[in-house]
Formats: C-alpha cells, sequence, structure tokens
C-alpha cells in the first residue's frame, strides 16, 4: 500500500508530530484539504493506524515461558531488551540508555524473583551500553564480544584516558547519560561463550563484521530463538556507521544457517526468520542500486543527489520498503565509499 500523499496529513506535515514510527506505517493513498477539522481527522486516522504499534512498545512479550522480549520506545532512543530466566538467575540482553535500563529493571524483576547475574551487550552503541551502570550496580555482570570493548575504547576515548568522544557529545543532549557513568564490560569472549544451566543453553556467538566490528548475538538453540543486537533491526533503524555492509550481508547469511524461528531484533517489533531475510535483502538491493552510479564514474554529489530516489525505488520492493527511512542517504554513501568513492559533499 503507498503512503500518505503529501497534504495536511503528510509524511512531513501531521504524521511527524505523532510518534516517530509513525511515518513507517502503510496507509491508503489519499490526500485531504488544509483545514483544522480534516487535519484533526487525519491525526485521528493516524492514531488507529499506529496504536497496534505503540500498544507493543514498552511492553513485556513472553517469546516462550522464561524467555522475554520488550521493544523499546524509539521516540526515547531506546533499544529492545530480552532476558532469560534460568534456574538459578536472569541474562538480561542489552543495557540500553540509562532511562531505557530504568523502565526495564522492574519490569524483569515482575517476571521473575531471581537476580540479574549477567548483562550481555550486544554492541558498543549508546543505546545498547550506556546503561552499564545501573546495572552492575543492581549486582549483574557485564558481558561482551572482546571486539565490542576494544570499539568501545575507541569510541568513548574519554572513559579510558584519551580525549573526550561519543560519551561526552552524548552527555550534552542526554540527561540520563550525564547523571551516569560509561562502565564497561568486564567478562570478555573472543569468538563464544556459553551460559548453561542443564535446561536452558544461552551461546553468546560472534559471526563477523556487520553493524560493528563488535556484534555479538544470543542464541537458544533449542528454544530456536535469536536476540540479534542492531546487527538485524525490523524497520528503518539500520545505522550503517560503524559497519560494513559487505561483510554485513555475509554475516547475516551465516546468521541464517542457524535455523531461528524467533528473532527478537534490537529495534522494531520480533518476528519470524524473514526479518534476517529481509534485513539482508534491504542491504544487498541497495548495492544493486548503487553499482549502476559507480560504474557509469558518476561523482559523490551526483550519488548523494540520487540518494532519495533510490530510497524511493527500494520502497517499491514489499519485503524491503519498512528498512527504508530518513536515513537513506547515509546507507548510500556508505555503500558508495565501500565501492571506492568519496565521502559525499556537505
Amino acid at each position: 500500500m503507498p503512503a500518505l500523499e503529501r497534504g495536511a496529513c503528510s509524511e512531513r506535515g501531521a504524521l511527524q508530530r505523532l510518534p516517530e514510527l509513525a511515518w513507517s506505517v502503510p496507509v491508503p493513498n489519499f490526500t485531504i484539504m488544509q483545514t483544522p477539522s480534516s487535519l484533526l481527522r487525519c491525526w485521528f486516522f493516524a492514531a488507529i493506524l499506529t496504536a497496534p504499534l505503540l500498544g507493543q512498545i514498552n511492553t513485556v512479550q513472553t517469546v516462550v515461558p522464561s524467555v522475554y522480549f520488550h521493544e523499546g520506545d524509539p521516540r526515547r532512543g531506546h533499544s529492545n531488551n530480552g532476558w532469560i530466566v534460568l534456574a538459578d538467575f536472569v541474562v538480561v540482553i542489552d543495557a540500553n540508555y540509562p532511562s531505557g535500563a530504568q523502565i526495564v529493571m522492574p519490569k524483569v524483576k515482575e517476571t521473575s524473583d531471581k537476580p540479574v547475574r549477567l548483562v550481555f551487550d550486544t554492541h558498543h552503541h549508546a543505546d545498547h551500553a550506556y546503561g552499564n551502570k545501573l546495572w552492575a550496580d543492581a549486582g549483574a555482570l557485564l558481558v561482551a564480544s572482546s571486539g565490542m570493548l576494544e570499539e568501545m575504547k575507541l569510541v568513548d576515548s574519554g572513559a579510558f584516558g584519551g580525549a573526550p568522544g561519543r560519551w561526552e557529545a552524548v552527555a550534552e543532549k542526554r540527561p540520563d547519560v550525564a547523571a551516569s557513568k560509561l562502565k564497561p564490560p568486564v567478562m570478555l569472549f573472543p569468538k563464544e561463550l556459553v551460559i548453561d544451566d542443564g535446561q536452558t543453553r544461552i551461546e553468546l556467538r560472534t559471526f563477523g563484521w556487520g553493524h560493528t566490528r563488535g556484534d555479538a548475538f544470543a542464541w537458544l538453540p533449542k528454544e530456536k530463538i535469536l536476540f540479534t543486537g542492531d546487527a538485524c533491526v525490523n524497520g528503518p533503524h539500520n545505522n550503517v556507521a560503524d559497519g560494513n555492509i559487505s561483510e554485513w550481508i555475509k554475516v547475516l547469511e551465516l546468521v541464517k544457517q542457524l535455523g531461528a524461528e524467533k528473532v527478537c531484533p534490537g529495534h522494531g517489533p520480533m518476528g519470524g526468520p524473514e526479518i534476517i531475510a529481509d534485513q539482508q535483502s534491504f542491504f544487498i538491493e541497495l548495492q544493486r542500486a548503487v553499482r549502476p552510479l559507480w560504474d557509469q564514474k558518476k561523482t559523490s554529489a551526483d550519488v548523494k543527489a540520487a540518494a532519495n530516489a533510490i530510497g524511493e525505488e527500494l520502497k517499491k520492493n514489499p519485503r524491503i520498503a519498512r528498512y527504508v527511512g530518513g536515513a537513506i542517504g547515509s546507507q548510500v554513501q556508505k555503500v558508495w565509499t565501500e565501492f571506492g568513492g568519496e565521502p559525499f559533499p556537505k
């Protein structure tokens, strides 16, 4: 279904004043005259359309008994979380921002009276790791891949004796970060770490450079449940700044071989294996769309000017349309520079 046409109920109009996820919801093709009453009707209609999606945000969803998924609020920049209740303790997937952790922590307690002993950071980004201190202060051990800590030391250099880095920049804009401190993981694994209490087995595994160099996944082989972090998302949430799209496609191919039946992404609703396949298809089609410009020896300025048109073309593919959003320019630039092109002009 096509998205709303420009008008009082356009993507740049009323829907932008709704929660950020609203703009990505497919709606019937229609135009409304710009009158106060029609604008109200537009808001009402969009609210009805987004109500089911909003109902999933900040709600605990049971994946299977003792395994839970919590979709973070994109309006606050929060990531998704998961947690697995073992025989004696709880393992939490991702620390979130401090404000996100404050929302999730009491919800974990509502599902189990067992203590949170391990918090697994899928990667180093702020919305997945800056809440670490809250969990550590509550008694949890912070776990991540060795690559995750290497990335954290690189970009959050201020916490490791270097110049101010991302933490300080984010703290200027987010009071929850300013009120906390960066807490690095203390339990590290190079490739894989297994947690097994005899009933539930959790495999923390790396597959290579995708969303970041330190990406890791939480795989429950018995239940066939996969927590992906931002290496796989469900919607227009792909931040490619620290990624490598060519390698990311290979990582997703390896991940597909696990045979996951339930996929809990880093952002967006949980679903099935189609999330992994569609994410991979989005990147493949993105590369395919940029390649002719490279072959035609276009300039970086030319490619920058074509980015929105590329996004519109990708939206025609129903499998990947949901991945196209406001970051299409940076995504096209990432593919372009990986081909060997210069960064886009400012």
